[in-house]
């Protein structure tokens, strides 16, 4: 459970501005204060990195610039839904990053390794891409085809929970396999070190 807060945590802070935007939103239906909201916090988040010396990643810039893009959209066109798709770009950056074969190998423990083959860790990248991008494309059905409550509601519980889910899936599974190629001893390591 730490180590999948530890991995969601980055996306949870990026998603903190639009999270403010939605709820405020859903409380006072006043798109110019929610969408300050959301650009004041965007902003912030990356002004506080800065003034403690920390390197702000590429997506949290990225972040920053559709918060501010998308946000003056809105106000311009006067339709929150520029805000509400912010997610959706962000969670198919994301998945797009995750179709890079073997991203996920450095998040195995080594000791893991020996017992995992390559092939599976490879698809259970993939399914994670398929994941993040189904959340994207969610994210669009729930900004256009619902109120913003319900969009709000989606947004505040499906990301998480599905990713806790996947989580607990994915590392079951991995461990189950781990275990019965230990015991009966197949190691990848050994297999890959004879080719």
């Amino acid at each position: 459970m730490k180590n999948l807060v530890y991995a969601i945590r980055p996306l949870a802070l990026d998603m903190l501005s639009t999270l403010f935007f939605a709820g405020v939103f859903a409380l006072t239906k006043n798109l110019y204060l929610s969408t300050a909201v959301g650009i004041v916090i965007g902003v912030s988040q990356v002004a506080i990195l800065l003034m403690r010396g920390r390197r702000v990643a590429a997506l949290q810039w990225a972040s920053v610039g559709l918060v501010i893009v998308m946000g003056s959209a809105a106000i311009i066109t006067n339709d929150p839904r520029f805000v509400m798709i912010k997610p959706t770009v962000i969670y198919i950056v994301v998945a797009a990053s995750m179709l890079q074969p073997g991203w996920m190998m450095r998040y195995v423990p080594p000791a893991a390794l020996e017992y995992l083959p390559r092939s599976l860790i490879v698809g259970a990248g993939y399914a994670w891409a398929g994941l993040m991008a189904l959340t994207g494309v969610l994210n669009v059905y729930f900004a256009f085809e619902t109120s913003t409550v319900v969009w709000g509601t989606f947004l505040a519980i499906f990301p998480m929970a599905s990713k806790l889910v996947a989580f607990a899936i994915h590392y079951a599974t991995f461990r189950f396999i781990a275990i019965r190629n230990a015991r009966a001893g197949v190691s990848f390591t050994a297999q890959a070190a004879a080719a």
